[in-house]
Formats: structure tokens, sequence, C-alpha cells
């Protein structure tokens, strides 16, 4: 026999009992963007490889370890989308969309990178992300730290997360205070793990992310790039804290919060949570000013975030906050009661969803006993079960029989059925 074919490792499959949680979530965030005032934008998940190198940085884990590159029939180098990000500037620059404008854009879609599967994070993974160009004060940095408040609020995650916030400052004090960081690391070389070592020379700021234990003590005490601001990136946070402050919004600033990618500076920001076990970043994101111009267009100040989809819905569902309507449950199951009723039903059922537009009806089709159709209705997880025989086919009426609670059945004309039936929907008696 030939080797069964399964899905890559770490690349899953949504399935139906999982795809209304996920229909939900990105209603959710679509309906945010649309009150915010933010555009969609899609981009393919393959692009030119040199656009994450010179974006991302080639001494990333990223680009280093982690993306997916092979060569195509021309002999041209292509990477799945590690991040999305560097794509939505590839597109904004060669469509046009940044000479003398602004823009709040956003998108949602596959990830991929090659680390190891763990719960929550996958090789290939969903983000939804917001980028906005040409706007460089702390007000825009407020606004999208709000959205992505707001969005915990209506989801019921807000007393689940914390903010934490860093400025990184311009690209003059961080290289000022890189050679204090290396100097400081240097003198405490012993302390330093493989991976911290390696970093030394690459991207010194990543060792201040480190989160092994053996080294806790030792970053506790490393210079904070906090304290070698310029005055510019200082006034700046300043008055991002003092917009926060008027919202009401709480903070952690957190002075060894860097980021992974090369193209932050000034502010950066992630939300986490230990609702999952140990802390997790739910959404991360920070100001990128020097991108636009690092990819071959004009200086353009740039902001924004991303958010996991995975690791939020695993939030949502270990919270339960998952509500009935994310469910994707039926309310309604026609079932005829033998197949001379099977076009009736089949009618009604049309009828129904066009007076009833937001009502989710499953015809029942296949034959069968009726105590198998009655076995197949409650299988269904609908809540209620229309049921056409013999006797409502001469009446014209129809019976409503309770999958989920203990009611008497209904029957009723069937012209009063959409009156009915949007009553019961709304919660009310019939």
């Amino acid at each position: 026999m030939s080797k069964k074919i399964q899905a890559i490792r770490g690349m899953n499959d949504l399935l139906p009992g999982q795809s209304a949680l996920w229909q939900y979530f990105e209603g959710q965030v679509r309906v945010l963007m649309q009150r915010y005032g933010y555009d969609e934008i899609r981009t393919p998940i393959v692009e030119q490889t040199a656009l994450f190198a010179r974006s991302i940085g080639e001494v990333t884990d990223i680009v280093e370890k982690e993306m997916y590159t092979f060569e195509d029939r021309n002999g041209d180098s292509l990477t799945l989308r590690p991040e999305g990000t560097a794509s939505c500037v590839r597109a904004a620059m060669e469509h046009g969309l940044l000479h003398n404008q602004t823009q709040r854009l956003w998108y949602q879609g596959p990830m991929f990178r090659h680390e190891r599967p763990q719960k929550g994070r996958y090789r290939q993974f969903h983000q939804v992300g917001v980028e906005t160009f040409g706007l460089d004060g702390p007000d825009i940095d407020a606004e999208v730290i709000l959205l992505s408040a707001r969005l915990w609020q209506q989801l019921g995650l807000f007393e689940h997360v914390t903010l934490e916030l860093n400025s990184l400052g311009s690209s003059a004090a961080r290289a000022a205070y890189r050679e204090l960081l290396v100097a400081y690391f240097e003198r405490h070389h012993a302390l330093l793990d493989e991976d911290s070592r390696r970093r030394l020379t690459s991207n010194p700021l990543r060792i201040l992310d480190s989160k092994n234990p053996d080294m806790a003590e030792m970053l506790a005490g490393a210079p904070k790039l906090m304290d070698h601001l310029d005055d510019a990136s200082r006034e700046h946070f300043e008055q991002l804290t003092a917009l926060l402050d008027a919202a009401g919004i709480d903070y952690v600033i957190n002075p060894r919060l860097v980021r992974g990618l090369d193209y932050y500076g000034r502010t950066v920001f992630e939300w986490t949570t230990t609702a999952l076990g140990s802390q997790g970043t739910v959404c991360a994101g920070g100001r990128y000013d020097g991108l636009v111009e690092q990819l071959g267009g004009k200086p353009t100040p740039a902001v924004g975030f991303a958010l996991g989809i995975e690791r939020l819905i695993l939030l949502l569902e270990t919270l339960a906050l998952v509500p009935e309507s994310a469910r994707g449950e039926l309310d309604l199951y026609l079932l005829p009661m033998d197949d001379a009723a099977t076009r009736q039903a089949l009618l009604l059922g049309e009828r129904l969803r066009g007076e009833l537009p937001g009502l989710r009806a499953q015809l029942h089709c296949g034959g069968g006993s009726f105590k198998s159709r009655i076995k197949k209705a409650d299988r269904s997880g609908a809540r209620l079960a229309l049921l056409l025989g013999e006797d409502e086919l001469a009446q014209g009426t129809a019976t409503l029989k309770f999958l989920r609670e203990e009611r008497e059945q209904l029957s009723l004309p069937q012209a009063e059925l959409n009156t009915t039936l949007a009553a019961l929907l709304a919660g009310e008696d019939a």
C-alpha cells in the first residue's frame, strides 16, 4: 500500500468545528478596522527573498534559520512571507500609496516560519496586522495602541492582558547605546549562553530579550536604553504615555523590550498575558520610520502591530470567552418525516432564509426511517427541528420541536413561521 499523505508538520487543517470561531474573530477585527477608518490590503504569500533579507535583517533568526526559501524555475530566490510588514511596505511603494499621502492599512492571512511547532505557534500561522504611513507624531502611536485595546475589550480579554512599552530611540542613540551594551556583556561573557554569544556581534539588543533564567540577574544590571535616549525620542515617548494616561490605558515600561526585527526604532510595545501559563505575547508592534527608505523609498514615518490569530483563539477558549453565537450552531433543522414532504421542506426552508436573513437552517437529505431522521436532527446541534409530515402537508401547518429544551412542541400555520422563529431566536416566548 502507498504511504498515506498527511499535512506537513506545523501546518494544520482548520476543521468545520473550529472555523466558526475563526469567522467570529475575523468579523470582530473587520468591524473594528472599519470603525477606525483603516483600509484592508491583501498581498501575495510569496515574495522575493531580498525583500525580507533587507527589511528584517540578514543576521536575525528569521532570515538565518526560519524562512521557507526556494528557487523557482527561472532561478529566482523566493520566500514564503514570514511576516506582513515588509510585504505591506513593498506593495504601498510599488503602487504609489506613499507619495505625499498618509495611509492606515490592515491585513490578515497566513505567514510561514520553519521553527519548532508548539501549542499556539505553528509553521504556518495567521496574523492580523496594522500598518500606518506618513504620520510621525505620538498621536498615531497612541491610536494603534488604543485600537488594539478596543479589540481586547470587544473580545472580553482586556482584564487578561498587560501593555508593555519601551522606546528604542533614534538610530544614532541606539548605536551609542550598543557600544555600552557590548562592553557590559563582554565583561560578563562567561554568563552568556550560546545564543547570546552569537548575537553579541550581530544583534546585541536581542540579548536583552533572553528568557534564560540563568542570565536574569546579569541582564537586570545591564545599561538601560531609556537612560540613553536622544531628546526627541524621549519627548515623543513622554507625549505617548501622557496620551495613554488620558485615555485610561494602564501600561508597564519594560526597558528590556526590544522587538526581534531590525527595522524598529522609537516606540515599541507588546500586549502580554499569563493566562496561557508562562507569560506570552499576543500582540506586538512599534515604530519603523526607516524601513521605507531602507527598501528604496523616500523617508516615511510608520508605525503598526501584528497579532497571532492562533494564540488569541487559544486564549479565548482557555478563558471560556467564546460566545454562543461564535459556535456556528444551527438554529433550525428542516425535517420532512417522509420522502413525500421533502419538496415542501426544501421550498419552506428557502422561504424562511429569505424572510429571516440571520437564520441558520439545514435541510435533512438522504431519506431514511423516521427514527434515523430524528437522530440526525439531534446530532445536528440545532436548537429546533421543523417537522413536516402527511398531516402538516394536508393542513398547511408545521411542527416546531425543541431539541435542547424541555418544552411542548408547537403546531402552527406555515405562514406564521417567520414571526414565531424570529421571536424564539431573539429569546422571546412564542
